[in-house]
């Protein structure tokens, strides 16, 4: 009698059949096609990164004990104290590009405080890495996730802090235990909720390679579809990885193709609202707020929940709304179309890959929030806040019942430009690119991986919103000067039946108004404006080079006919109010 089979997530699994000569085929091609896409590393790069690993957990131990030392506490304590490096989010899941930033965690025992981290970490680390290893450090102590952004020979560490309430954190300590929850606060069990989620559901996935290959092609997908990045209301890294790891229990012996290829049928037909959870949930004497629409009402709302497996369960996806929820669907729904087609050999695998058309031919009418400021610190800080707060803009829009589609785009256009004066400003914010620094490539947020730019961007209200110097700028009125802009786009496709004229100068003007009244806004060196844009006037750095512009319809001459009783005007932007 054959063994009982594991039953792999909340449900059975719904086959268990092993692949097929096609289908390892299939996934062998798939492979091939993620490494011309450039998503695996070489060999040498991921052991530097494993060698680097090792150096911050010989770092990590010496700054316990250098501040066990300071406290003058009893060597016995200074020798048991311990540290121990934890990474978590795509590097910990397996799938991760070159370049990929490494989120790490140092987990300290009760007697090394946040306030160590910042003080005393940063000489360790230049005391024990190499000479000229640190090629940028950063440390951004006020923000909601305060971390030290690193880049330690070519490789990018967002370094973040926790402490437990225990006197010894030995190297093998598993952070999944919920005992470590005890004593913590908001923060510290919010860092510690990182490297706990990605090593449960790393538990949770029948076989981890098939996982993590399934993973690389359908992140590749979503960042490619523009659907990815969780503060403007898309799934994140590890919600989509939640989702990945959803169907691998579904379907525990299946290749990574075949996983991509139920991925879109599944997830894009899922019964939402009904929650992606990967276990069952699990109730702890600490008592933590976990997610719950039965007892907490916020919970409600959410569109389209996936839960981590980790105690406390939380909701990744709170920030999806109506309309990223409806292009979230329409493109799971493409994606299913084209594997259908590779898997009768109508199409390849890179035809999965091909770039979004948000700019090319997507959308007719844009709005362009444009965010500025004086210096590049204040705009670091300015436009992360203006991240965090974009969304609530569109959800605004999509209450107007001329507009049926309000979609944001997942990234913002950062640029640089030289003004000598107010007007000059003035038509910067207004969209015009003639000031703009030649020399100066204009670069998308997510590429610059502005580590000021990114805490504000993640805290949203609960940032400390941080500017640099005392709130006075002087400038030569004669010499230009550097003014720095971030402009987040929103793509805006009209209702069918409408006849009234767009105007949206009432949601902008609030939500602006909300913003400038915040307390990171500061007058004469933060700015903000909403403008709208046509397609054919879009700035030529939103396209990639090779990209066709749209460009305008040229105006048929022809005889005017009398209006048909009844018929409906076409809604036009020509006189859109903002």
């Amino acid at each position: 009698m054959a063994a009982p089979q594991r039953q792999w997530g909340t449900t059975p699994s719904i086959s268990w059949t092993p692949p097929t000569e096609k289908e390892i085929l299939q996934n062998e091609e798939l492979t091939d096609e993620l490494k011309r896409q450039g998503q695996y590393e070489a060999p040498s790069e991921t052991d530097k990164k494993q060698a680097l690993l090792v150096q911050l957990q010989k770092i990590a131990v010496e700054f316990v004990k250098h501040v066990c030392r300071k406290n003058n506490l009893p060597q016995s304590i200074i020798d048991s104290a311990g540290g121990k490096i934890c990474t978590y989010g795509s590097y910990r899941l397996g799938a991760y590009a070159p370049g990929s930033d490494i989120d790490t965690l140092v987990v300290a025992p009760r007697h090394v405080t946040r306030d160590d981290f910042f003080e005393h970490m940063p000489s360790i680390l230049e005391r024990m890495l190499p000479p000229g290893a640190i090629e940028e450090m950063k440390p951004v102590p006020e923000a909601y996730v305060p971390i030290i952004k690193l880049v330690i020979s070519g490789t990018d560490f967002d370094l973040n802090f926790t402490r437990l309430a225990i006197s010894s954190v030995p190297w093998e300590l598993d952070v999944r235990d919920t005992n470590l929850l005890r004593g913590l606060d908001d923060r510290e069990l919010r860092a510690l909720n990182g490297p706990r989620v990605a090593d449960e559901l790393m538990q949770l996935v029948p076989q981890k390679k098939t996982f993590r290959t399934a993973l690389r092609a359908i992140k590749l997908w979503a960042q490619r579809r523009a659907v990815y990045g969780n503060i403007v209301g898309f799934p994140g890294g590890v919600a989509w990885g939640m989702l990945v790891a959803r169907v691998c229990q579904l379907y525990p012996q299946a290749t990574g193709s075949v996983i991509v290829m139920k991925f879109f049928r599944i997830i894009g037909r899922w019964n939402w609202p009904q929650p992606i959870l990967l276990k069952e949930s699990e109730d702890h004497p600490i008592q933590a707020r976990v997610w719950n629409p039965r007892l907490y009402p916020t919970d409600k709302y959410h569109l389209m929940p996936i839960i981590t497996p980790a105690y406390p369960a939380m909701c990744a996806t709170h920030n999806i709304g109506p309309t990223t929820k409806k292009i979230i669907i329409q493109e799971l729904e493409r994606g299913g179309d084209i594997t259908d087609k590779i898997s009768f050999g109508k199409l390849q695998w890179k035809d999965l890959f091909t770039k979004h058309t948000y700019f090319t031919k997507d959308y007719k009418y844009y709005l362009s929030i444009i965010s500025g400021s004086t210096t590049k610190d204040a705009q670091a800080s300015w436009s992360g806040f203006i991240e965090s707060k974009v969304r609530l803009l569109v959800q605004s829009l999509e209450g107007q019942g001329s507009i049926a589609v309000a979609r944001l785009f997942n990234k913002g256009f950062a640029r640089e430009h030289r003004c000598k004066d107010e007007d000059e400003i003035s038509a910067v914010l207004q969209g015009e690119l003639q000031y703009q620094a030649t020399n100066v490539k204009t670069e998308t947020t997510d590429s610059i991986k502005d580590p000021l730019h990114n805490a504000v961007a993640q805290g949203g209200a609960d940032a400390t919103v941080m500017t640099n110097g005392n709130g006075e700028t002087t400038h030569d009125d004669t010499e230009p000067h550097a003014f720095y802009t971030t402009t987040y786009y929103v793509g805006i496709e009209l209702a069918q039946d409408s006849t009234k004229k767009l105007d949206v100068s009432e949601q902008s003007r609030d939500w602006k108004d909300q913003q400038c009244r915040s307390a990171g806004f500061e007058e004469g060196r933060n700015f903000l404006n909403i403008t709208a844009t046509r397609s054919y006037d879009l700035p030529a750095d939103v396209f990639a080079p090779g990209e066709e512009r749209p460009t305008r319809a040229k105006k048929k001459t022809a005889m005017k006919k009398a209006p048909i009783p009844g018929q409906k005007r076409s809604q036009d932007l020509s006189g859109m109010e903002v």
